[in-house]
């Protein structure tokens, strides 16, 4: 029965005592860590606030790309600012600090990147303009007879290259950049028939039909026509494409030029083709005069013509050729359905001239190249053709520049890049601007004329390029850039410190305060600075010092001082206190003892009496001083958009015993501040 009643009182509401003595009002307590801690973000900080899923719903769609570049650039942005997706990082456990509870700050410090110069933005829609034999001839030699399709030693590009553009086709109103491509011969032509004989004619050579794969060809040929990428050359026995890639400047060559090629066959998509985009792959191209061209009869291409030559084995040269589709026009492609075969006629890198010689589903008559086949992986099937007519009328391949006679003297040249803008009234220059010549990119080992990995080799390249640029120059890069199957000009910016070219991504450091409030964390711009009294105070110091030095600056410079320890006017002979306002950074304080001040600079308060000295002071403390240290101290504070920004100080005033006072100042402009209210007024 005992056992029983035991039991039964132990069933009893606090029927024991379960708890350590001392603890019991603790068991329902939550663990309080209230902390003001100073944390800078960290590289793993940035992609985590980027992943947050707080902050991805906050983006949505529109700011998706700029908030996820945040985590990869390492700093916030105008788009993505910190005020707005730090919290969700700070309430997260991604957050070191993840444990701090309500009442608590972090006085954060992260970067900001800033906006990026419009010159850096738009200098890669920059026109690439190759300076044209014509050019050379008129320009530069002003000779019909003897002259170079080159700058050289006493003629350089520097000299020409501006008014060429002003004279040019080069719009730039359209665009005001351009990258002009230039021959540089490094040794004077030697003009004339030196060698007393007559001067050989140009013919054709008869080689192309022999062409193999990866054996080197000699040719002598003639432009018969032209794409985007590249050129048909022809001799006596065949025809075969020279390719160029991407960065081909289509206006760079004439239908007609006679040109001496040696170069290396290669082969694409069941096509010969004389290889010149390739780094490891040496092209010799002479242009040596120019002829009118006449076309062979074309080869008839039926439907079963296409389908039995997208099924050959071997590669073969271009042949002259025509047939009939009705053209599917597509951005940059044009494609044709034959009768009689799947297989599609197809427009090779067709120049913006020939694409307008098409009108979509409107039948039409192509004579042209055909010189490869491709599949698509989708399984379309396309036999390739470089258009010279349609219906029967010729096609242009590029812009008609007129065409100089064939130069008389031959020498080793080099092509160069330059960067010209028009400055709203010439093309000029300019100085912190560099690009990439064509020998730049097979110097970094490149196989093509492109970087997919630039700031690999661009420190290396500037540091070469400027091996005398001092701490802090900047430079920016125009370079080719191949990146989703497409090249392209990019301009990366490079600054140089500590003797290593570095990316310039124009970040800033700012350093803000957030607080943990019932809500949860909150950006709070608001400042509070306590500056206590007494003598070895470093913080207050630096602030009443500050005002001092404002003092002597603004009041008694003006009045005629030299120095700040001469003791003439307001700042005493020892010059780390002031009698304008009475700030003292010996005391750490303000002292508004009147007698003090007149002792100090009688002339400043002739006629006063002791309450309108001090009324005085007071109001210059306010108004003056202390705005202006607050400006001297903290010049990046700036107002925010929806918020008022205060900086509130507490301070000691002296007048024979010492009193706190609380000053509040508001921010209204970049480093500027005005007083909002301060404690002695409730007196």
């Amino acid at each position: 029965m005992l056992a029983v009643a035991g039991t039964m009182t132990a069933c009893d509401e606090n029927a024991w005592n379960d708890h350590l003595d001392g603890f019991e009002d603790k068991n329902d307590e939550p663990i309080s860590v209230n902390k003001a801690i100073d944390y800078t973000l960290t590289d793993a900080d940035y992609v985590a606030i980027a992943g947050n899923s707080s902050n991805v719903a906050m983006a949505g769609n529109e700011l998706k790309a700029a908030l996820a570049a945040v985590g990869t650039q390492h700093a916030f942005s105008a788009e993505i600012p910190a005020a707005q997706y730090v919290p969700a990082f700070l309430g997260s456990t991604s957050f070191p600090y993840f444990t701090l509870t309500k009442g608590s700050s972090v006085k954060l410090t992260y970067n900001v990147a800033g906006d990026v110069p419009a010159a850096v933005k738009e200098s890669p829609k920059a026109e690439l303009y190759t300076i044209t034999s014509d050019e050379y001839q008129q320009y530069v030699w002003e000779s019909d007879d003897n002259y170079i399709d080159a700058f050289s030693p006493s003629k350089p590009a520097s000299r020409y290259l501006a008014q060429i553009l002003l004279k040019s086709e080069v719009d730039e109103e359209v665009n005001p950049y351009v990258i002009v491509s230039y021959n540089q011969t490094e040794q004077e032509p030697v003009f004339g028939n030196v060698s007393g004989g007559e001067e050989p004619g140009f013919e054709l050579s008869n080689t192309i039909a022999s062409a193999s794969l990866n054996a080197l060809i000699e040719i002598d040929g003639v432009v018969t026509a032209i794409c985007k990428q590249g050129y048909i050359i022809s001799d006596n026995s065949g025809n075969i494409l020279v390719y160029m890639g991407s960065a081909f400047d289509a206006s760079s060559v004439q239908i007609g030029n006679q040109m001496h090629i040696s170069g290396t066959v290669g082969s694409y998509n069941k096509g010969f083709q004389v290889i010149g985009n390739n780094a490891d792959v040496a092209l010799e191209v002479t242009v040596i005069g120019q002829q009118e061209v006449t076309y062979p009869t074309p080869v008839e291409m039926t439907g079963a013509d296409f389908t039995t030559q997208h099924g050959r084995k071997n590669d073969v040269t271009a042949t002259y050729a025509r047939f009939t589709g009705v053209p599917v026009i597509s951005g940059n492609y044009v494609n044709f359905t034959v009768e009689g075969t799947d297989v599609k006629g197809s427009l090779y890198q067709a120049t913006p001239a020939q694409i307008a010689a098409f009108t979509d589903g409107q039948k039409a008559t192509v004579t042209g190249y055909f010189m490869s086949v491709n599949s698509s992986k989708a399984g379309d099937k396309y036999c390739n053709f470089i258009p010279t007519m349609v219906d029967g009328k010729a096609v242009a391949s590029a812009p008609a520049k007129s065409v100089a006679k064939a130069p008389v003297a031959q020498v080793p040249t080099t092509t160069y890049n330059a960067v010209y803008h028009w400055d709203g009234a010439k093309w000029a220059t300019l100085s912190n601007f560099t690009v990439l010549n064509p020998d730049d990119y097979y110097a970094m080992g490149q196989k093509y004329q492109n970087l997919t990995t630039p700031d690999v080799y661009l420190p290396t390249y500037l540091a070469q390029k400027y091996p005398y640029a001092q701490e802090g120059t900047e430079i920016n890069v125009l370079y080719l850039l191949y990146k989703d199957s497409k090249t392209a000009y990019a301009c990366d910016p490079y600054v140089l410190k500590n003797n290593t070219w570095v990316l310039n991504r124009f970040v800033t450091e700012e350093t803000s305060q957030f607080v943990y409030t019932s809500s949860g964390w909150m950006y709070d711009p608001n400042v509070t600075i306590t500056l206590p009294a007494g003598r070895n105070m470093a913080i207050s110091s630096t602030y009443y010092q500050a005002c001092v030095d404002w003092v002597y600056n603004n009041i008694c410079v003006p009045l005629g001082d030299t120095s700040i320890k001469s003791g003439k006017f307001y700042v005493t002979s020892y010059g780390n206190n002031e009698y304008y306002c009475g700030t003292s950074a010996y005391q750490n304080n303000i002292d508004l003892r009147p007698d003090k001040a007149r002792e100090q600079y009688p002339a400043g308060y002739t006629g006063m009496s002791d309450e309108e000295i001090v009324a005085l002071e007071k109001s210059r403390f306010l108004n003056e001083v202390m705005p202006g240290a607050l400006s001297t101290l903290h010049p990046d504070a700036k107002p925010i958009e929806g918020l008022e920004v205060l900086f509130t100080i507490n301070f000691s005033v002296y007048t024979g015993t010492t009193t706190e006072y609380t000053a509040v100042f508001k921010v209204v402009g970049q480093g500027k501040f005005e007083p909002v209210s301060c404690t002695w007024d409730e007196e």
